[in-house]
C-alpha cells in the first residue's frame, strides 16, 4: 500500500511537471499581432483590428478623401466596434461601424462587409458641409448620431497614429510579426482592386502613396501569405516583423511571398 501511494504520488508529480511545462511554453511564445508607432503614439492591434484599419484607410484612398477623413473613420471604429466587424449591436446595428439597415445604411450583408461599410461611412461624411473643419469627434458625430457623442473624443490619438501610418504620413510607421499566413491566400491583386481602386502595386510610387501601400500590405500580409514588404530601400519582413534597410533609396515598391 505504501509503495502503490509512492508510485501514485511519482505520476501525479510527473503529470504536473508536463502540464505545467505546455502551461509555461504556451504562455511564452509570442502572440500575432501589429504595432504602430505614430505621431507620437504606440497602438497595439491584432491581426484581424489591423486588416479591418487597413481596409478603411484603403477604401479612404479609393473614395479620394484626405487623411483627416481616414482618422475620424478610424476614432468611429474604434468606439462602435473596437475594430471588429460584429455580426450585431443595439437593434439591428452591425459591421465595423455599427450601421443600421433599417437607417437606410445598406442590407445587413451590406453593412458586416468591411469595403462596403467604410465607402457607406465615406459617403456620409462627405455629404456634410464643412465636416473637414470639424474636430475628429464632431465629425464623428455628424454621421453617427450617437447617443454618447463625446464617447469618440477617447480614441482620437490613437486613430490619428493610426491613419498617420496607413495614410503613409509617416515611414514604416506599422510592422507586424509571429504571422501564421492563412492557406490558401487571398489575391492581393483583387482585394488591392476592391479596397484600393487599383490592382497596380509594383513599381516605382511617389513617397506618400508608396509608404501608404507598404503600411496596407503589411497589415494584410497574414492574408496574403507575403514574407516580405519593400518600398524605398527599406524592407518588412514576415520572418523578423521589423522593418531594415535592404537597398539604395529608389521609391520602388514591391511584394514577395512564399
Amino acid at each position: 500500500m505504501r509503495r502503490t501511494a509512492v508510485s501514485l504520488l511519482a505520476v501525479l508529480l510527473a503529470v504536473v511537471v508536463v502540464v505545467g511545462g505546455v502551461l509555461w511554453w504556451t504562455g511564452s511564445r509570442p502572440q500575432p499581432g501589429c504595432r504602430v508607432e505614430a505621431a507620437g503614439t504606440t497602438v497595439s492591434l491584432t491581426l484581424a483590428q489591423a486588416e479591418y484599419a487597413a481596409t478603411i484607410g484603403g477604401v479612404g484612398y479609393a473614395e479620394g478623401m484626405p487623411d483627416h477623413a481616414v482618422t475620424v473613420a478610424i476614432a468611429t471604429a474604434l468606439q462602435e466596434s473596437r475594430l471588429d466587424n460584429l455580426a450585431g449591436g443595439d437593434r439591428d446595428s452591425a459591421g465595423l461601424f455599427q450601421q443600421r439597415p433599417s437607417q437606410g445604411w445598406g442590407t445587413y450583408a451590406q453593412v458586416t462587409d468591411p469595403v462596403h461599410a467604410a465607402q457607406a461611412f465615406y459617403r456620409a461624411l462627405r455629404k456634410l458641409p464643412d465636416w473637414q473643419d470639424a474636430t475628429v469627434t464632431e465629425a464623428a458625430q455628424l454621421v453617427q448620431r450617437s447617443a454618447a457623442p463625446s464617447a469618440y473624443a477617447q480614441w482620437e490619438p490613437q486613430a490619428r497614429a493610426i491613419a498617420v501610418a496607413l495614410t503613409g504620413q509617416q515611414p514604416a510607421a506599422l510592422r507586424c510579426r509571429d504571422l501564421t499566413p492563412q492557406s490558401p491566400p487571398d489575391d492581393v491583386a483583387a482585394v488591392a482592386a476592391a479596397e484600393l481602386g487599383t490592382a497596380r502595386l509594383s513599381g516605382p510610387q511617389p513617397a506618400q502613396r508608396g509608404w501608404a501601400l507598404a503600411a496596407w500590405s503589411v497589415a494584410h500580409a497574414d492574408r496574403f501569405g507575403l514574407t516580405a514588404v519593400t518600398y524605398d530601400g527599406r524592407t518588412w519582413s514576415a520572418g523578423e516583423g521589423t522593418w531594415a534597410t535592404t537597398g539604395p533609396a529608389d521609391g520602388t515598391f514591391s511584394l514577395r511571398t512564399g
